[in-house]
């Protein structure tokens, strides 16, 4: 049989608080000292995965700019922002000794990501709001925290307790987190009513359209059968893009589980 590259990707919680999601993660301060020290043990586990690339979700037509980020990284004249693609992308490809972090996503506005598609075709939460199924776009299930909404509308889950960056990465990697991840996808798509499909065109046109040519973008950069290639990127992403990469049977997939340990600093002990 012959050897296939290996792929892993890690499915993360953007640590910006961006709020560009359905519901967001509110993240307390990544880089306060206990978080800095969580993030190190992190990407020293992942480091175990000996990547030959680490790829990232950020739209390609940026990789000029993130290459200069990252090169001035190396220089020690740069200065790390808050998200997950400087915080873990950046130190772990520093690690492995790269020269490069690799841009996968296609993630534009307008209508090459919307198929051409009029925004009221899409817009499955304007349709959810006025419709009555807004029950669609939550599963409702009880949780350990809160649900509050920002002066712009942003919806965001609060959690009650601190939670350690090993182990918010281990439980948002497991089959069961991806599976609610995907059937949260699947209940948008079902908004609509009688002709009119808002959540089945964005899921399809918008959403799926994206994760496809992310994994496109992922067999660009894959040179040789002996790459190693970890991709950061939203966990939502996964319940479409692994089951993508599973079935595309081009890639040998490793699970970032494999790797991340709770209550390890990453470190190999010593003899």
């Amino acid at each position: 049989m012959p050897q296939k590259p290996a792929l892993m990707i890690l499915g993360s919680s953007h640590l910006a608080n961006w709020g560009a999601d359905q519901i967001n993660y509110r993240m307390d301060d990544v880089l306060a000292p206990k978080r800095q020290s969580e993030l190190q043990g992190l990407v020293e586990q992942l480091s175990r995965f000996k990547p030959t690339k680490v790829a990232v979700e950020v739209d390609e037509c940026w990789d000029a700019k993130l290459q200069e980020e990252y090169n001035g990284y190396l220089k020690g004249n740069f200065q790390l922002e808050r998200h997950e693609i400087h915080q873990i992308g950046f130190p772990l490809a520093k690690e492995m000794g790269h020269l490069k972090v690799y841009c996968v996503d296609y993630f534009r506005d307008g209508p090459i990501i919307r198929n051409d598609l009029d925004d009221h075709l899409i817009d499955y939460g304007a349709f959810a709001e006025t419709n009555d199924q807004k029950h669609l776009l939550s599963d409702n299930e009880k949780v350990e925290g809160k649900i509050v909404q920002d002066e712009e509308g942003r919806t965001w889950f609060e959690p009650e307790k601190y939670e350690p960056l090993i182990d918010r990465y281990i439980r948002m990697n497991q089959d069961e987190e991806i599976r609610k991840n995907l059937l949260g996808y699947l209940r948008i798509a079902r908004i609509g009513l009688q002709d009119e499909y808002p959540g089945a065109n964005w899921v399809a046109h918008c959403w799926y359209s994206r994760n496809l040519k992310i994994f496109v973008n992922l067999t660009r950069i894959t040179e040789s059968e002996d790459e190693r290639i970890i991709l950061i990127i939203g966990a939502g992403h996964l319940g479409f893009l692994k089951r993508i990469a599973e079935d595309s049977e081009f890639y040998h997939i490793e699970n970032p589980l494999q790797y991340l340990k709770a209550g390890e600093d990453g470190k190999p002990s010593a003899e």
